[in-house]
């Protein structure tokens, strides 16, 4: 996981409502406080106000700015310079980061089919540190009307497959970047076990985190990303058995080499602080 990611749970605020913000900042392990789609028709003086004012601690905030293309991000952008924030979500990404960004820590959205195409550039970009991708955008842009498939189909709940290639893409480009991904939200909070499963895919896969847009969705998120106790008794053996052989080894009839010890230093490290 990231040292720029402090929990797997990242809950969204929108920064309009000044008594939400720190009630998700205290809930959740990061809080995005979002002046973009969550935030709605937002009287955008009291959101800067709401944000300067929040008293969040920066290491475990994220300011969603509005798009490139929207008339206000450079007064967002501009905004959150004049804060000690320095960690920006960039929605509707196309085909590069704006230089406007630069001094700040930049997670781009995959949410729009340039992006898709254009995501090795992206996540190349020097000024990306992470990716976060957005299903219902994306479907949108592309024409459709559902991003998962629905009861009367096959494989109900999961994404289509543009959705799944999307995802897919944005992970390995940023890990071949050594950057960090978000897993998109699940819309349906009241869906647990949806999410759960989800969340359980975007952990085993190497995701730091997934969004949250209600609280409730909070402890399952946390719950997913935790180690199993025989997962991570295994995985605490390994490292220890490690320590005694300078190359591979056999443990319970398992032959373990690096890429294996490195798994298991990873299922250590996503235990909960």
């Amino acid at each position: 996981m990231s040292e720029l990611i402090y929990g797997p749970a990242i809950l969204f605020a929108p920064a309009g409502r000044a008594e939400i913000i720190p009630k998700a900042a205290q809930r959740a392990d990061m809080v995005i406080v979002d002046l973009e789609d969550g935030a709605g028709d937002v009287d955008r003086e009291l959101a800067y106000k709401n944000i300067r004012e929040s008293g969040l601690d920066p290491q475990r905030t994220i300011v969603r700015v509005v798009g490139p293309s929207d008339p206000n991000f450079c007064a967002d952008v501009e905004m959150v310079k004049s804060t000690p924030f320095t960690l920006v979500m960039v929605p509707k990404v196309l085909d590069s980061v704006p230089e406007i960004l630069d001094g700040l820590d930049i997670i781009a959205m995959i949410e729009t089919p340039q992006a898709v195409i254009n995501i090795p550039q992206i996540a190349a970009d020097p000024k990306v540190v992470g990716m976060f991708w957005g299903a219902e955008d994306l479907t949108h842009l592309l024409g459709g009307t559902h991003s998962r498939f629905l009861k009367d189909e096959t494989k109900e709940g999961s994404y289509r497959d543009t959705m799944r290639l999307t995802r897919a893409l944005m992970h390995i480009h940023a890990a071949a970047n050594g950057k960090f991904t978000i897993d998109a939200i699940h819309a349906d909070f009241h869906d647990e076990a949806g999410l759960y499963g989800e969340a359980v895919d975007a952990a085993h896969m190497g995701f730091a985190g997934t969004a949250c847009i209600h609280p409730k969705q909070v402890d399952t998120v946390r719950r997913a990303y935790q180690p199993e106790s025989a997962q991570l008794e295994w995985a605490q053996r390994v490292v220890e058995e490690a320590k005694n052989h300078p190359g591979a080894f056999k443990l319970d009839g398992q032959m373990i080499d690096a890429p294996l010890i490195s798994q298991a230093q990873m299922i250590i490290s996503r235990q909960p602080a």
